[in-house]
């Protein structure tokens, strides 16, 4: 991911692997899922296109008794 790189990982140093892992992860959840328009989208963030997208209807399935 170009993104990742250029906003997060270029701009950052990480003391360890552990740091890095939580820090990219934390960089994901905050800044590319909730606020990066994504033009494949129709340019909003993942939250708010998944939060726009109607619930999916599950199936009712019924236990059957077995005798």
């Amino acid at each position: 991911m170009k993104t990742l790189k250029c906003e997060e990982v270029y701009r950052s140093e990480y003391r360890n692997l552990i740091e890095a892992r939580a820090r990219i992860g934390e960089f994901l959840e905050e800044v590319y899922n909730q606020k990066r328009l994504h033009s494949s989208l129709g340019y909003c963030p993942p939250a708010e296109f998944e939060r726009r997208q109607p619930s999916p209807v599950l199936p009712l399935v019924v236990a059957q008794e077995v005798i």
